[in-house]
Parts: structure tokens; sequence; C-alpha cells
């Protein structure tokens, strides 16, 4: 989930890892704010050259990741947590610096709140995906896919699955028994940035109720055959995926039109993603 932030009607670009559970903050972004530097990459490289020399480890630990910038472009950005933020923001001279921490322990307190009540991210998330242009009823799947899956990954969990390896293994053979391409060979096929795109968030309203049977059936059959280990659920993730697979198989069949669809949401107007979404979906 990435989202731009506002802060005295600056924008502060923002990334949320949820592998790591960290937001992630461009630190240009942030020295715009708080200097009102006419150059806040030059500022950057200043301060990043003088902590260095001063053996700041918080400089060492910080990394890039691709942002989209002013021109619409994606480029590599210099990053920062929370903590690795405001560490920086000590060696700035700026009387602006506390209002921005305050601001950072309320994006800090947000998160807290969402996870003590699942309700609220939610609503945040519906919130967000609406500013960006997509219809109530896609919203709807997709936070509703968002509950799916997770109810599968702690159900690997519990089962004895190793997060993280084993996890995109198993989400991998779910995909090709669905949709006969793994995550990664079907962001090819829709033309999507493999490290930024999130591929759901490029899915129809059909191929959004496909991934949620997909993983739904997996979780379900993972349950009954009380699969335990990698193997005995990859067992699962595969059948899982085939009940999803024919049912998707014989909607083509009677509908004459295939499921999957190389359009996706790319920089396109609200208008614009309606009439695709009414197209990809609505029968010949």
């Amino acid at each position: 989930m990435s989202n731009i932030k506002l802060f005295e009607s600056k924008q502060v670009r923002t990334e949320w890892n949820p592998k790591t559970q960290k937001w992630y903050f461009a630190i240009v972004d942030v020295i715009a704010v708080l200097t009102e530097s006419a150059d806040p990459g030059a500022y950057w490289r200043k301060l990043k050259e003088r902590l260095k020399k001063e053996g700041n480890e918080t400089v060492t630990n910080c990394h890039g990741l691709k942002m989209t910038a002013a021109d619409g472009k994606q480029r590599l950005t210099d990053v920062a947590d929370t903590e690795q933020l405001l560490r920086l923001i000590q060696s700035i001279p700026s009387p602006k610096a506390e209002p921005f921490k305050l601001w950072l322990a309320q994006v800090g307190y947000e998160r807290l709140e969402e996870i003590e009540n699942p309700e609220l991210a939610a609503k945040r998330m519906r919130e967000l995906y609406k500013a960006k242009g997509y219809s109530d009823e896609w919203i709807e799947k997709r936070v509703r896919g968002i509950a799916i899956r997770d109810e599968l990954t702690n159900e690997w969990k519990k089962r004895g699955v190793k997060e993280q390896l084993e996890y995109a293994i198993l989400t991998a053979e779910i995909s090709r028994a669905t949709f006969g391409m793994t995550p990664s060979e079907y962001r090819d096929f829709k033309a999507l940035d493999k490290k930024n795109d999130n591929l759901r968030d490029h899915m129809t309203d059909l191929e959004l109720i496909f991934t949620m049977l997909g993983e739904a059936s997996t979780t379900e059959i993972a349950r009954n055959k009380d699969a335990l280990g990698y193997d005995e659920n990859l067992d699962s993730a595969v059948e899982g995926g085939t009940v999803a697979g024919n049912a998707r198989r014989d909607l083509e069949k009677k509908s004459g039109r295939r499921v999957s669809t190389k359009e996706n949401f790319k920089e396109i107007p609200e208008a614009e993603k309606r009439k695709q979404l009414k197209t990809a979906t609505s029968p010949e």
C-alpha cells in the first residue's frame, strides 16, 4: 500500500511495507517540509555525507524505494522508517521539527488503532481506493479479498507453513491452478511493474472473485484434511486453485469471454476505470 500524506500543504510520499510492518517516508520530501530548501535533494546529499563522517548508523541503514516523482515517473528515492526519520530530524535545525514529530506520532497511532480495530483499517483502505478512483463495488470485493487472504495465511501459520518463501510458493500454485498463471506471470500479462504494482489492485471484479474463490477453497480444504506442513498444504493449494480454475473455465465457456484481462488501473481516470470494468465483466 502506498500513500501521499499532506503536511502544511506539502506532500510527503510514504510506503507501507506489510513484510516489515513499517511505514517508509521519502527523506527529501521531509527535508523540503522542514527546511523549505530550494533544493532538498542537495540538502539531503550534504547532510548524508556529514552524518556518514560522524558514523551515524541511521544514514547507513536507510535504503531506496521506487516512488512516483513530481513528473509522474518512478524514481529510486531514499526512504527512512519512523524511527530512522525521527533520528534524522534531530540533525536538522528547524523550528518545524516538533509538529512533524507529532504528525509522525499520529501516523503510528493510527496504525496501532488499526491493529486493535481492523474495521478502522478497512475504512481507511476504502477511502484510499476511493481517492484513487476505484468504484464502490470494486472496493468492497478488494476489501473482502484481503480478509480471505488473511484467513488463509493465518491458517497456513497454524499448520506449520513457513512465512515468506513458502507462502509465496503456495500462492503461486493457487494462482496457477486458478488462472493458468503465477502472480509473476500475471503481472507480465498485465504489463505491471513487479516491484511497485500490487497485482490485485489491477484486477477486475471477476479476477478478484476467482482469486477469492481459489484462496477460500484452499483454506476450507486444508482445514477439512487437517493439512500439516508445506507438502500437505501444497496439495491443498493446488486443489483449492483447481476448484476456482474449473469454475473459471466453465464461465468462460458459457460467456464466451476470458476472465483474465490485460487491462490495469495505472494512471486511468475514474470514468475510464469504470468503463473498463464494465467492458471486462460484461458478456458479449
